[in-house]
């Protein structure tokens, strides 16, 4: 059996909290994803929670700062596996 890292699920509140905010427990937990001490899982719905804050409040002139294929790719560089 292959030794794996202690697991952590996120819902949608922990992942605001992990992007935000280095200082939280949930920031730090991304940071030693990140560094492979630990595992981070999440359910898509969670991302959609993390999306709907960003298109509604990250906005210059009225328009979302993020398109698309960006917040594509900040998706897919965050240390999570997701289900």
């Amino acid at each position: 059996m292959e030794w794996r890292p202690k697991g952590y699920e996120f819902n949608a509140k922990n992942l605001v909290r992990a992007l935000f905010s280095e200082h939280t427990d949930e920031g730090k937990l991304l940071e030693a994803a990140a560094c492979g001490y630990v595992e981070i899982f999440a359910r898509s719905n969670a991302w959609n929670g993390v999306l709907w804050l960003i298109m509604s409040t990250l906005k210059e002139e009225g328009k979302p700062i993020y398109n698309g294929e960006e917040l594509k790719a900040l998706r897919e560089s965050l240390p999570i596996v997701w289900r």
